[in-house]
Parts: C-alpha cells; structure tokens; sequence
C-alpha cells in the first residue's frame, strides 16, 4: 500500500512538473537579463573552482563574436589571460581532424568506406570481422572502429619527440591493434583510432599530417593563430629542443593550486594536439554550422557536413536512439538544450566547443588548468544562459515494452575502453539494471543512481536529459544497454559471483598475511620458515616503488623507469612468494609442532590469496608493467 502511494504522489509530482516547466523555463529566461556580466561571473567562478585562468567566445545568430578572457595565463609570473591568448584543446582538435579527413573525402582522394587496410597495408590490425566489417574511415572518424582508446606508454611518456613518426605510437605490441567489437557497431572513443587517421593523412597526402592541415585546412578557414604542430610554453624549464617550439603567447598550463605544467610531445599527436585561440575557435565553430562553403565554392561536401554529429551506423542508433557520436562531434543534451559538442584535455588544460545550429549559435571554452575537483559544467551553464538559448522541454512519458523486464540484471562494460583494464570494469565499473513496474533505474557499482523513465518501446529518458538518452537492444543474443556513448552486456550473474568471490577472498588472504605477519614480527616470532615470511616480505616490497613514484612526472607513468621496473618485480614476486608460502603450509602439514597453532589460517589464507593473484595473471595485470598497460 505505501508503495501505490509512494508511486501516486510521483505520478502527480511528474504531471505538476510537466505543467509548470513552461512557466519555469521562461522565468529562468526573463531571469537572464538581471543575471551578472559574463566576465564577473567567469571571474567568480575560476575563484571558487581554483583554476588559474580561462578564454572563452561565443558565435551569436547575427554572425556577431564575442570573444573574452579572465584569470592568468600563469600564475607562477602572474600575467593576466587575454582575448589572443594561445590555449592548447587536446581532443578538440579531433574537430579540425575530422575536417581534414572530410576535405580529403570531398577531393575524392578518399572514401568514408575505404578499408583502413587498403591506405596502410603495413598495419598489424587484427580484426575477427575483416572478412564481411573491415575497419573503414568512416569508422576511425565516429570512434565506432572497436580499437582500444589508448595505452598508458601512449599517453604518458616523455620519450617521444615532436616529429616522432606517427607509427612509433603502434610499434612493439602484436595486440595493440587488436578489434574488440564489430566495426560500426557500437560506438567506443578511440584516440589510437585518431593516430592512425593522422597516418592516413600523411599516405594520402604525401606529406606531413600538421603541414598538410595547416596549409590546406586552417589557412582556408582563416585560423591564422592555430596549428596542429608541437607549440611549448617559454618556461625556464624548457629543453633546448622545446625552446625551437616556444610560443610566448601560449598560457601556460596548470594543475591543482597552480602547479605549472608546460606542454610535452606525444605519440599520438594527431588525437590531442591543437594549439589556437578563443577568436580561431569561434571562426571553426561559424564553418561547421554553415553549408561547407568558402567563398562560395564547396570545400566540404554538403552531405559530410549533415553527418557531422549525427549517429547513423551503430546498433543504438539504428535502435531508435538519436544520441551518439557523428563523424566529427557527439550530441549532448545538457541543461535542457541539445547540441553538437567535443570536449577536449591536453597537459594542463581543459577545453569544450558546442554547437547549436538550429539557433546558428556556438560557445568554446578553454581553461588553463586540469583540476580533477573542479566544476568545469558550471561555465557551460553561464555560456549556455548568456546565449539565451530556448529551452526544451523533455520527452513525453510513453508505454514501455512489454519485456522490459527481461533486461533486469548486471552488466558490464562493452567493450572497456581498455583491453588491459578489462577485469578492473568488470569488478568495478559494472551496473545493475531494475524495473519497478514504471521505471527504470540504473544503479552503479561507483555513481549515483538514475531514474529512466520509459518514452516508448525499449527507448528511456534519464532525469536529467530532454530526449531519449538510452535505448535496451538485443545483439546476438546478448542483452545489452547503450546511451550512444557507452555500451553495456548483461553478464551472467555466475560469472559476477565468481569475479566478486575471488576478489574478496583475495583480499582477505592478503590482509591476513599482512596483519598476521606484522603481528608474528612484533612478537619477534616471525622467522625465515615462517609460512607467512616470504609473502609478507613481498608484500611490504610493494612499497619500494612509492618513493619513486613521488618524485618523478606523472608524464613518465607510461616510461620504463626505476619506479615502474620496481612496480614490475615486486607485483611480479607477490604470487611467486605467496606459492612458496603455501608450499611451506604443505610440506609441515600434519606435523606434532604444527597442531593446535595457526597453520590451517595460514593455509587458507595463503591459497585464498594465491587465486587472486593468479586470476589478475590470468588478465595481464599481473606482473604489473605499466609501460604496456
């Protein structure tokens, strides 16, 4: 009875809500006119968020730009940000990229469906689907190829240099270009994907991929103050090979309580590195909202340019779902406007550019710190409002599926975004899918919960969102939920029983032999045939590397270093540790001094401890090297 109330009085929260948003939204809108200036309220808000500096510019239906600036553009010599400030945007520049690729289309020296194979035969791509789903251009462009993202030696080395051949960033690892979904599928971010599109550039056009879209993309566009090539800060700590690249109008970039971080090269270049400005920005976003004219000549085929950022080939879109990832941007429903959005991260630096074509209005966004805690979403909010666009009410409820219910259950992500990385998603990164009846509700292992309320069919609407934002489909006889940006399979409940089972055995075992242990050699009773001696010795090993750690760049995490060979030996040790303990258990089993004494935990522990260890062997994280992680 209480949950019939429960259920009516939310039924009659939802209609009143239904009423009254119309109202709502136009008071929000009057409210504008009375809010703070933009600048103030940047000023404010890069205050509280503890970010360093921000350049920002708006593209107005008129044709009109505005173009501002506050903060520093480096705190350490406290120089204010301004409007020409150079800002690097990490994977906005995929944006410019993707435009690239599209010219090349549109000069018919390529096709969106030419097989990635057929442009570089060379590359040792593994794909099961080859024969009927090659990997195609199309695919590389819409992060629908099935490739992993990235490893960490690709993101996270100071080895490369600034014209390291593109193929360096796939050499060494047979699996590295290992497809994990069939191709066009589903959609899975890619930036290894990006790198091998900067390849296809340089084949195509013989030359260079950052010569090549510097003269024939940005020079067109008019970006004069942009460039795919390797642009560094001026800083004191600078190479000499960094300071050929030095730009003393690029800001610096920052992390946390103003930490500075000038920019490094990077393996794969193509898929983050774009130095340019509010004002370029704002020219990029007015040409990827018109017909894919220069002068009145085409310069991008009007077809390529509807494509942009509509979803078209993977199962989720052709389920119904109009959320996802085109050939160049994601739709992105936020705040009660739906538009065409990419954000970006470089070192140092955060970066979003939207665009919202039906009101010919745009907004880019970059910020010279990348500060895990900060609330970047609040400036969205403030261009969002400033642009005075209209608000959209959300989807209408409709009649669910009859089988809704058959999705209930746990499901994991598909594919990871890492190969690697696979069995941490699965433990950690899993959801649990229930349907009360009128409802849906995702509920995550790590998040808040959301309530998805039916639209019709299998498609749903989150709370938060104004169209369908997930949609329930059936491939191959998986049951399986996507938002158009992530993909999840149903897992057997067994299968889950298993991982979580030997997690936490696991962890009990090793707890045991770490408590136990240091309590034995508190009591000075701990000796060398001890069971527990050698696993404890490799446990406490562990920490060897920590030292190491601190004190040297998270930029070198990828790096074969003193800290990560450390990190290898000693991950590497534990099981072997751990075996040779358990042998100990067997060998003294049964014996008079044994009896009565702490032997059989030690056993189970051991063992309990040892499954763990083998299982995380068994996925690659066991030794840990995270230079091929």
């Amino acid at each position: 009875m209480k949950r019939d109330r429960y259920r009516a009085l939310a039924a009659r929260a939802r209609s009143w809500l239904r009423q009254a948003l119309p109202a709502l939204l136009l008071c929000a809108t009057a409210a504008h006119t009375a809010a703070a200036p933009l600048d103030a309220e940047f000023a404010a808000g890069l205050k509280d968020e503890g970010l360093t500096g921000a350049v920002w510019s708006e593209v107005l239906p008129d044709g009109t730009v505005k173009v501002g600036a506050s903060g520093l553009r480096d705190a350490a010599r406290h120089m204010p940000m301004q409007a020409d400030t150079r800002v690097q945007v990490g994977s906005v520049g995929k944006v410019a990229l993707a435009l690239g690729v599209l010219r090349l289309v549109s000069e018919d020296k390529l096709t969106l469906d030419t097989p990635l194979q057929q442009v570089l035969p060379e590359l040792a791509l593994k794909n099961p689907w080859q024969a009927s789903d090659p990997v195609r251009i199309r695919h590389l462009l819409a992060h629908t190829s099935g490739l992993d993202n990235v490893r960490f030696w690709q993101a996270f080395s100071l080895n490369p240099a600034p014209d390291a051949p593109l193929a360096a960033a796939f050499d060494g690892d047979r699996n590295l270009l290992r497809v994990r979904a069939r191709p066009g599928s589903r959609y899975a971010y890619s930036n290894m994907g990006y790198g091998l599109l900067g390849m296809v550039i340089e084949k195509v056009a013989g030359q260079p991929y950052e010569r090549y879209l510097d003269a024939q993309l940005l020079l067109p566009l008019g970006m004069a103050d942009s460039t795919f090539a390797y642009v560094t800060q001026m800083s004191t700590q600078m190479s000499t090979q960094a300071g050929a690249h030095a730009d003393p109008r690029l800001a610096m970039g920052h992390f946390e309580h103003g930490v500075a971080q000038p920019a490094v090269a990077q393996y794969l270049r193509p898929a983050a590195q774009f130095t340019t400005t509010a004002a370029d920005m704002a020219k990029l976003a007015q040409f990827l909202m018109g017909d894919g004219k220069l002068q009145g000549k085409r310069f991008i085929d009007l077809a390529l340019m509807g494509a942009l950022s509509e979803p078209a080939d993977t199962d989720a879109a052709q389920a119904g779902l109009a959320t996802g990832h085109g050939l160049a941007l994601a739709v992105r429903d936020r705040h009660n406007v739906v538009g065409a959005c990419h954000p970006g991260t470089a070192v140092g630096f955060r970066a979003m550019l939207c665009l919202y074509p039906e009101q010919d209005s745009a907004f880019f966004v970059a910020f010279n710190t990348d500060a895990e805690q900060a609330d970047y979403e609040r400036f969205n909010r403030l261009l969002l409002r400033d642009l005075e666009l209209p608000l959209r009410a959300p989807a209408p409820r409709g009649t669910p599926a009859p089988t809704v219910e058959n999705w209930q259950g746990v499901y994991v992500p598909s594919p990871s975004p890492m190969a690697s990385m696979a069995w941490v998603d699965a433990v950690f990164g899993f959801t649990r899918l229930k349907w009360d009846g009128e409802s849906l509700f995702l509920i995550p292992f790590q998040g808040e919960p959301k309530e998805l309320e039916p639209v019709g069919g299998l498609l749903f609407r989150a709370s938060d969102r104004s169209t369908p934002s997930h949609v329930l489909m059936q491939e191959d006889g998986k049951h399986v939920l996507s938002d158009g940006l992530r993909s999840y399979e149903r897992a057997s409940m067994l299968r889950m029983l298993v991982l979580w089972g030997s997690l936490a055995l696991g962890v009990a075992g090793l707890l045991y032999v770490l408590v136990v242990g240091v309590w034995r050699a508190a009591l000075r009773s701990l000796e060398r045939g001890d069971h527990l001696f050698a696993p404890l010795l490799a446990m406490l090993a562990l920490l060897l590397p920590l030292p190491f750690f601190y004190f040297q760049s998270y930029l070198r995490l990828g790096d074969v270093t003193i800290a990560s060979v450390l990190l290898a030996l000693a991950t590497g040790a534990l099981p072997l540790a751990t075996a040779f303990g358990l042998a100990r258990c067997w060998r003294s089993r049964g014996t008079a001094a044994e009896a009565g004494s702490w032997a059989k935990w030690d056993w189970v522990a051991l063992l309990a401890a040892l499954q763990l260890l083998l299982v995380l062997a068994w996925w690659g994280l066991l030794p840990l090297r995270v230079w091929q992680l």
